[in-house]
């Protein structure tokens, strides 16, 4: 963590990977993020991946370092406590996070009407109001019709990381800052809208591909492993070890000629072929067949250990393909050797390799990772702290069954 923005205070209602993972975002750069959560736990409190016990380290992962007040959000006490934390008074409060409709009694004018310069961003799934989720999103913008191997057809292959959820999260986050700039220039709040199929589809033009396939009146062809427009794939090692090398700069593709004392064949090929691969990485994607032919003998004719020895000398671009167990068994990288990881015990009471921001700051010490509340685990604190309740008036609303604690 690091004390960047100790003096906001943002509340977050939400669940499953956007809107918490800005929330996450922002209390590792050291805002307070106060999550509003259901009694029992919302939709996400008890997904997968989980201990024995049931607890997510889902949730666990996404939370961290957050506050959570347990509200029953289907009374209307709840509903009318929720929206006097979202609008509390204080000059870097009145910050919300969410993925909740835009109707509703979420709505960001109902709770303006309580702050007017309430800052919310909502996450959503289209614009329309429609919904949807990463891997609908995903699918609608015709990535997994580029994944896989072009044996597969017309057979689509849908990406395990939730991709468009995760940039959300890092969209959201700028954007709420953004505003908050903003407001205090001006003194005005407002409502930003991150449907996902627009930051999907927006960032599919950013990276060309709205032009290529207009321009082609086609869309991209599958390469399976082969990297697109540069030299890259994996290759098998003599004693059967994957690799993944990729060579897209000039310096990439010039160290691993030379770590595979090629040189003169590949000036051969060039001759061959008039054309230069150093210099154009189009080049070594275009003739990538006869370049991968070569380049798989000597990868297969070598063993793990020298290639790699020799890769690290001359700065070859490559990794290992391994499982995450094996990366945690073997990469330091992947351990407390690593400033971003620390083990802290965690609600579900286990203790494992935690990370915390993978930014570093060159003038501030980084901080231990803070674990995800437990349910309610701050509802005594927040109620009184940020909307000045009594003890009794706390304990009433315990009766009543409106709030709960850990």
């Amino acid at each position: 963590m690091h004390p960047l923005l100790a003096d906001l205070r943002v509340v977050e209602a939400s669940s499953f990977v956007a809107a918490p993972s800005c929330g996450l975002h922002l209390a590792q750069l050291g805002a307070t993020v106060i999550r509003l959560d259901m009694i029992g736990g919302g939709p996400d409190f008890r997904r997968w991946p989980k201990s024995e016990d049931g607890s997510s380290f889902f949730w666990e992962g996404l939370n961290k370092g957050k506050k959570s007040v347990a509200i029953d959000l289907r009374q209307p006490q709840g509903r009318e406590l929720a929206a006097r934390i979202i609008a509390a008074p204080g000059q870097g409060a009145g910050l919300f996070v969410t993925n909740f409709p835009v109707s509703g009694f979420l709505a960001h004018e109902r709770l303006a009407a309580h702050r007017p310069d309430l800052i919310t961003v909502r996450i959503m799934g289209h614009a329309s109001g429609r919904q949807a989720v990463d891997y609908t999103v995903n699918n609608a913008v015709g990535l997994p019709s580029m994944t896989g191997p072009a044996s597969l057809g017309a057979e689509p292959v849908n990406h395990v990381l939730p991709a468009w959820d995760l940039l959300a999260g890092s969209h959201a986050t700028f954007s709420l800052l953004a505003a908050e700039r903003h407001r205090q220039a001006t003194g005005e709040g407002q409502e930003i809208r991150l449907p996902l199929f627009d930051l999907a589809a927006s960032t599919v033009g950013h990276l060309g591909q709205i032009a290529e396939a207009t321009v082609q009146q086609s869309g991209r062809e599958r390469h399976g492993n082969a990297l697109y427009g540069a030299f890259g794939r994996d290759f098998l090692t003599a004693d059967g070890e994957r690799v993944m090398i990729v060579a897209i700069t000039e310096g990439q593709w010039s160290s691993l000629v030379r770590a595979l004392g090629i040189e003169a064949r590949i000036e051969q090929i060039e001759g061959k072929l008039g054309v230069s691969f150093r210099i154009d990485e189009g080049n070594r994607f275009i003739h990538r067949d006869e370049l991968f032919a070569l380049v798989e003998v000597e990868i297969g004719a070598r063993s793990y250990a020298d290639l790699t020895r020799d890769f690290d000398e001359l700065g070859v671009c490559w990794s290992l393909y391994r499982d995450l167990k094996e990366a945690l068994d073997e990469d330091p990288e992947f351990s407390g050797e690593n400033p971003i990881f620390s083990n802290i015990e965690h609600p579900s009471g286990l203790t494992y390799l935690t990370p915390g921001s993978a930014t570093a700051f060159s003038g501030l010490k980084r901080r231990e990772p803070v674990r995800a509340p437990r349910l309610g685990e701050h509802t005594e604190e927040v109620l009184s702290n940020v909307l000045g309740l009594t003890g009794g008036e706390i304990a009433k609303l315990h009766d009543l069954g409106t709030v709960a604690s850990a």
